[in-house]
């Protein structure tokens, strides 16, 4: 690829939002910890709006609505009907899910226990606790041990007491089993990378989270002593991967079965685009609400989950793009298996952790971390690409 034609293909992100997205986090943070304390019962009333088993609440209905629209756009998106040409990709697309989810999920634990459990548990205070949900599923006594919890009963409720840096873990556990299947688009784009590669991965990605997710979850917090139940794990899965993936689909065809492929994409879908910001930012603001006492007694909080966090950001997109280069890809398919890789599917891992763990979790503000450092770092990452296309032979 010569600079003359680099120059000609070069790409610009246009969205105000996907812009400063670090920014937006920014404002929430503050305006989550300004409600917390002018406002401290209204986030727990909305959170209260809920759906309750054995009188445990299980599924915040706020939440899950906020939620609901963060996802769905991302589902609607997607033409699955791409998915039979993946086998045109061939290396591309083995290497990608390879990745993924043969070792993506492993370097997330190690990397997270490492620094959290360890390096950093001192800092985070080896003391501290953490009252999360109990699981969907769970119906333990008071006093009972579960994991590296013990069961106590909060305001009437029961609640699983967990040392503070095994809830930032969890948080970052479901963080690297989660993909990314919606900013990866701006990153493929950006980096002058093949779309059509990108678009197909993010339908496969999604399809195999529906088993995956739940599995790989479900095992690695057993093993972090975070054991959660199938069930639990089942019912996220379905309430935030598959329903506005069903929704998605079953819309999509019939929208543009009905309007046709050009009003959908010119019309619809600028209409979700607020919808879904507003979604995600409410959703923030509310989490960070909670956790805006954690936060100002201990400001490096967001720093020692960050820190993991962007190492293992960097060295799932190393090992992507050598092994890219190893295996001779194009830079147009390399750019976009490195890209897949590195970031994540953070709106399935924030509504997994707060479906499981509760909106007031440290593991709920540890996968906002990954939010907050997703842009600068996937951007500086896109930099690095487009100055190594030489790397590659095209």
């Amino acid at each position: 690829m010569n600079q003359k034609n680099i120059a000609a293909n070069d790409r610009k992100m246009t969205s105000i939002f996907e812009r400063y997205l670090t920014v937006w986090i920014g404002l929430c943070i503050v305006g989550g910890i300004l409600l917390g304390k002018l406002a401290p019962d209204l986030a727990k009333t909305l959170d209260g709006m809920s759906i309750n088993v054995n009188s445990a609440p299980v599924v915040s209905i706020p939440i899950a609505v906020c939620l609901f629209f963060m996802m769905y756009p991302i589902m609607v998106k997607i033409d699955f009907a791409s998915v039979i040409k993946a086998g045109k990709s061939g290396k591309p697309v083995f290497l990608t899910l390879f990745i993924n989810w043969c070792i993506k999920p492993f370097t997330m634990y190690a990397i997270s226990i490492f620094f959290l459990g360890f390096l950093f548990k001192s800092f985070i205070g080896a003391d501290a606790i953490d009252l999360v949900k109990m699981p969907f599923g769970l119906d333990l006594p008071v006093g009972a041990q579960h994991g590296a919890g013990i069961v106590i009963l909060q305001e009437g409720v029961k609640m699983l007491q967990i040392p503070l840096w095994r809830s930032y873990f969890a948080g970052c556990i479901l963080l690297g089993i989660a993909p990314c299947t919606a900013m990866v688009l701006v990153w493929g784009y950006l980096s002058r990378g093949n779309d059509g590669l990108t678009l197909i991965m993010v339908a496969i990605n999604s399809l195999t989270m529906l088993v995956l997710y739940g599995v790989l979850g479900g095992f690695l917090l057993g093993v972090g002593k975070l054991p959660i139940p199938w069930q639990a794990l089942f019912l996220s899965v379905g309430i935030y991967v598959a329903l506005p993936l069903v929704a998605g689909f079953f819309s999509r065809k019939w929208i543009i079965g009905t309007k046709g492929e050009t009003w959908f994409k010119e019309k619809f879908l600028q209409v979700l685009t607020p919808v879904t910001i507003c979604a995600l930012l409410l959703t923030l603001v509310l989490l960070f609400s909670f956790k805006g006492e954690v936060i100002t007694n201990n400001p490096l909080t967001i720093v020692w989950i960050a820190i993991p966090l962007f190492i293992q950001t960097l060295f799932i997109f190393a090992l992507g793009y050598g092994a890219a280069r190893l295996l001779k890809l194009k830079y147009e398919d390399a750019a976009p298996v490195a890209m897949i890789g590195a970031s994540n599917h953070f709106e399935v891992a924030i509504a997994t952790s707060v479906m499981l763990f509760g909106l007031s979790s440290g593991a709920a503000l540890a996968t906002v971390v990954g939010v907050l450092i997703e842009v600068p770092v996937m951007l500086m990452l896109v930099g690095f690409c487009k100055r190594t296309t030489s790397w590659f032979n095209n």
